[in-house]
């Protein structure tokens, strides 16, 4: 278990540092927030956050969609594995649920 939280963290500096550093679609203002993988290793669930409008999400999310090969393939090289599980790109949406939450709460005041 703490083997895969150590993964966990290691695999989120590295996305970071391929959208960062050899990415050239534009990504718009991306932010990973956090990586799961499953105990199996068959999945790894790489959270993101895109501040901006809707159009810049879905702009965010097709440049992931067509990095995510390079991405994948550079987390092989970089990160010791014994093997690379499929790598699926999830939309964070735990900020407009805290917000939504807030809201509530503001609106019952």
């Amino acid at each position: 278990m703490a083997n895969v939280r150590h993964l966990e963290t290691t695999v989120q500096r590295v996305v970071t540092e391929i959208l960062r550093n050899d990415v050239k679609d534009d990504l718009g203002f991306l932010t990973i927030t956090g990586v799961k993988i499953t105990n199996e290793l068959s999945f790894m669930y790489v959270y993101y956050s895109v501040y901006g409008t809707e159009d810049d999400v879905k702009r965010s999310k097709e440049a992931l969609k067509r990095a995510n090969g390079y991405i994948k393939n550079q987390i092989a090289h970089r990160v010791k594995m014994r093997k690379v599980p499929v790598l699926v790109f999830k939309i964070d949406e735990t900020y407009e649920h805290g917000k939504r939450i807030d809201d509530l709460i503001n609106s019952i005041k």
